[in-house]
């Protein structure tokens, strides 16, 4: 299925991962039975319906810490964005940038 996610598919994805947890996403798009890609679950799931995603503007404290671990390890977001609990990696990388 292409196009933007229903509320109805957010809700399925959101109470599947409530019972089972999350795993491998191929195999939960099936098993939930929505119709899209386990990436594309993957990534609904972790930048818009995780329950401590972080919405908003970067702080003068998230910032600074950026950019020290930037200057520590470069362009690794996903390593950068475990030190700043509820961003996602792709959020940081679109402020750097």
């Amino acid at each position: 299925r292409k196009g933007g996610w229903t509320l109805e598919e957010d809700l399925i994805l959101i109470n599947y991962i409530a019972n089972h947890g999350e795993g491998v996403w191929n195999s939960l798009a099936k098993s939930a039975g929505l119709k899209r890609t386990g990436k594309s679950c993957r990534l609904r799931w972790l930048n818009y319906l995780r329950p401590d995603v972080r919405r908003g503007n970067i702080t003068d404290e998230e910032q600074q810490l950026i950019m020290e671990l930037h200057a520590k390890w470069g362009n690794r977001w996903s390593k950068i964005a475990k030190h700043l609990p509820g961003r996602t990696d792709n959020e940081i990388k679109n402020f750097w940038h």
